[in-house]
């Protein structure tokens, strides 16, 4: 078993350790969390907890590390993580800007440690089986990729104030997503915001109208409010054909989500071993902190 250290037990650190403990091939051997409470919760389900990574690497062995900390700590986390010689699969999007997804990217190169970043959708099947559509040319040359995510309610405000915004928090994946399905660059991006709600900046909704480097056109919908639950979605229209795909449903829940976690933490253990994995890495983080920060202009 590939044994990792889970950073943070927030809401995201939980859903991993819910995701990995369906796995065969990877384990989590232990859990670093400052706030005395969540340590408890972790403690309670039969997984060691720590206050520091200190503590853990002093009590057990372990291959790697997944960072799941508030996005303005990937930085300071990071660097600790890396420090003491560990692999890291960071949670997205890996900083709070592309400045600071860079400065990550260089950590891993000067320390020549795996860098890879918590892109889940790569690793949802039904994605993996429109990418090779796309890849093989079946919908022919590709028009148009439109992408919805709709989440059931706003997080916190706590964590709106943490995570960069709507753009780095909820748009990045859809980023990350159409550049990974088309293999193009966002050239222009052009946004339409519904008036700011409980944190200031941070709007409720936002619609994208954006222009791809190999003349593709991309529309991304962004919103926070879907009482009949979560709901991600995406369309691809191409000279052949076209496909969609609701991969995450209210009817589901969290089904293709946790299945996609799983996925990626056993692709990060074989990164790790091999050198080979499919997952996103540094420069992936950058070019999706790059595009929302062309979305806020």
């Amino acid at each position: 078993m590939f044994r990792v250290a889970v950073i943070g037990a927030g809401r995201m650190g939980r859903t991993h350790l819910r995701a990995i403990s369906g796995s065969g091939e990877v384990m989590v051997a232990g859990v670093v969390e400052p706030f005395e409470a969540a340590r408890e919760a972790v403690a309670a389900v039969g997984i060691p907890a720590f206050a520091t990574l200190g503590e853990l690497l002093a009590a057990t062995g372990i291959d790697a590390a997944l960072v799941a900390v508030p996005t303005d700590q990937h930085v300071a986390v990071l660097a600790q993580v890396m420090e003491a010689g560990l692999p890291v699969l960071c949670e997205k999007p890996c900083g709070l800007t592309a400045s600071e997804a860079r400065q990550n990217a260089r950590r891993a190169e000067d320390t020549g440690l795996p860098l890879q970043i918590a892109y889940w959708r790569r690793f949802v099947p039904a994605l993996v089986a429109l990418k090779r559509r796309i890849d093989d040319g079946e919908l022919g040359e590709i028009l148009a990729v439109n992408c919805f995510q709709w989440d059931e309610a706003p997080p916190s405000s706590a964590f709106r104030g943490s995570s960069g915004g709507i753009y780095a928090d909820m748009g990045v994946h859809e980023f990350d997503q159409v550049r990974w399905l088309t293999g193009q660059e966002f050239s222009t991006v052009c946004g339409a915001r519904a008036l700011p709600g409980t944190v200031s900046g941070d709007p409720e909704c936002a619609q994208l109208a954006c222009g791809l480097s190999g003349g593709s056109t991309a529309v991304i919908s962004l919103g926070r409010w879907h009482p009949a639950g979560d709901m991600v979605k995406v369309e691809v229209y191409g000279t052949k054909g076209t496909a969609s795909s609701v991969f995450l449903d209210p009817a589901e829940g969290d089904v293709a989500f946790l299945e996609a976690l799983r996925l990626q933490a056993e692709d990060f253990a074989r990164l790790v071993r091999t050198g080979a994995g499919t997952g996103a890495r540094a420069a992936d983080a950058v070019a999706a902190l790059t595009v929302a920060e062309m979305a806020k202009e």
